[in-house]
C-alpha cells in the first residue's frame, strides 16, 4: 500500500510559502496532513503563521498540525500537535488534546526511545531529523516499528538521503526541503508522489 504524505512548511519565513505557493502544492498531490514549522518565530508570530496556514490547509482537505504548542492548536482549531519533546510534554498534550485531536511524536532515534513514546499511545511516531543532516538510521527505523507495532510511522525526507522517494513501509512520508529547495515545489510534489503511486 502507498504511503499517505505529509508535507512541513520551512521552519524559515521564506518568500516561497506565500499563501498562493502553498495552496498550489497543496493541490498538486493527495497531502494527508500538514505540519507547520515554528523556527525561530515569537509566539504572535507563530499565531499569526499557524492561522493562515490552518484555513489553507483545511480547506485543501488535509489535517493540519502545529509544532509543540498544544494550546495554540486547541485555541485556532488545528488538528493536532506534533511534540518534539520529552516524554513529559507528549503526556500533557495527550491529557489535553485526547480523543478530540491528534498526537505524535518524535523525531525518535532509536528503538528503546520509539518504544517508550509508543507506550504513550501518541497517533503516530516520527523518524528521521527534523532539520540540519538527515539520519541516515531512520529509514530502518522507521521500518523496524512499522512491521512490528500498530501505531503509524512518519519517515521524514528519505529522498534526502538515498535520491528518492522510499517510505520503507512507514504508513506517512514527510518532505519539507526536498520539496521547498526545488525550482517547482508544486512540481516536485506531484512528481513524489507518482514515484510513490499517492493518488486521489
Amino acid at each position: 500500500m502507498a504511503p499517505q504524505l505529509l508535507l512541513l512548511t520551512p521552519a524559515a519565513a521564506t518568500p516561497e510559502l506565500a499563501p498562493a505557493a502553498l495552496m498550489g502544492v497543496l493541490s498538486a498531490a493527495p497531502v494527508a496532513a500538514l505540519l507547520v514549522r515554528r523556527g525561530q518565530r515569537n509566539d504572535a508570530d507563530y499565531a499569526t503563521l499557524a492561522k493562515n496556514f490552518i484555513n489553507i490547509g483545511q480547506g485543501a482537505g488535509c489535517a493540519v498540525l502545529l509544532e509543540d504548542d498544544w494550546a495554540l492548536a486547541k485555541r485556532l482549531g488545528a488538528d493536532g500537535v506534533h511534540i518534539t519533546g520529552d516524554e513529559d510534554d507528549v503526556r500533557a498534550a495527550l491529557k489535553a488534546l485526547k480523543p478530540a485531536m491528534i498526537v505524535g511524536a518524535g523525531p525518535v532515534s532509536t528503538r528503546h526511545d520509539a518504544m517508550v513514546r509508543g507506550e504513550l499511545d501518541v497517533d503516530y511516531l516520527w523518524f528521521g531529523a527534523l532539520d540540519g543532516e538527515p539520519d541516515a538510521a531512520a529509514p530502518d527505523l522507521a521500518q523496524w516499528w512499522a512491521e512490528t507495532f500498530e501505531i503509524p510511522a512518519v519517515l521524514h525526507d528519505p529522498a534526502a538521503i538515498e535520491g528518492h522517494a522510499d517510505a520503507h513501509g512507514a504508513e506517512f512520508l514527510a518532505l519539507g526541503n526536498s520539496i521547498w529547495s526545488a525550482p517547482s515545489p508544486a512540481q516536485a510534489l506531484a512528481q513524489f508522489a507518482q514515484s510513490l503511486g499517492v493518488t486521489a
